[in-house]
């Protein structure tokens, strides 16, 4: 089935590259009029600003649609994450969605509308080196359970997708490096990374009618990667081959 979202306006946060534009370009093939907010865009959008998004919004047709997924991410281990990395990636990535959403709600509320998160498989576990954007990123399912509950009411669902680690710009230097690959890939059962359009397929199901009973859930984009503990490929007849595990055959 095609997903139609023709006469849908929809609006991306931070949807001027990866995964963001991924899900920008994907809602546009789709049929929905698609605003990009973004710090990128013209004119630019800071989602840690509420006068700003207020402005944006303002400037457009009430959303059927909002993806917040407009993030940073600034590696630094715990005692070298300072007082500015904190605020910086809690006001983009936290603070920031709960602006966003309160914004587009108030403009959905008796009309109904989707809502989508861009949390993280980081929602979940303490990845080293991003204590920062770990605590953003889990304060997100507080968000989205808290939204989920109260905006139910007047018709909005809101959910989430949580990516594992997908192929974009940010990451390039990951996916270049078959040797960081190679042991991080062992840990997910699809052997292999995700791409951006991926993501965008798992957010256009939650926008979608097809989601219809869905709200306030997360939905992993990772390669089955936070289905296990112990890793996948460490006792298989398998060899790591270009970008990917395989089996032997």
């Amino acid at each position: 089935m095609r997903i139609d979202f023709s006469g849908k306006t929809a609006v991306v946060t931070g949807g001027a590259s990866g995964i963001g534009e991924a899900i920008a370009n994907a809602l546009r093939d789709a049929g929905a009029r698609v605003h990009v907010f973004d710090l990128r865009s013209d004119p630019p959008v800071n989602v840690a600003d509420p006068a700003s998004l207020e402005a944006a919004f303002d400037g457009i047709a009430p959303p059927d649609i909002l993806v917040a997924n407009a993030g940073t991410a600034i590696p630094a281990s715990f005692f070298e994450t300072t007082g500015d990395v904190w605020r910086r990636t809690i006001e983009t990535n936290l603070s920031g969605a709960f602006f966003t959403l309160q914004a587009a709600a108030r403009r959905m509320r008796g009309r109904g509308g989707a809502i989508v998160l861009t949390a993280s498989t980081n929602s979940y576990d303490g990845e080293p080196g991003l204590t920062a954007y770990n605590a953003s990123k889990a304060g997100l399912l507080g968000l989205l359970h808290t939204a989920a509950n109260e905006l139910g009411p007047y018709g909005i669902r809101v959910n989430a997708v949580c990516p594992g680690l997908i192929h974009t710009p940010l990451t390039e230097s990951h996916f270049a490096n078959p040797g960081i690959l190679k042991d991080y890939f062992r840990h997910i059962p699809m052997g292999r990374g995700g791409e951006a359009p991926e993501v965008a397929n798992a957010v256009l199901f939650l926008a979608s009618d097809l989601a219809s009973y869905v709200t306030g859930a997360t939905l992993f984009v990772d390669g089955g990667q936070m289905s296990g503990k112990f890793g996948t490929w460490g006792e298989l007849p398998a060899e790591f081959s270009g970008d990917r595990w395989r089996l032997i055959r």
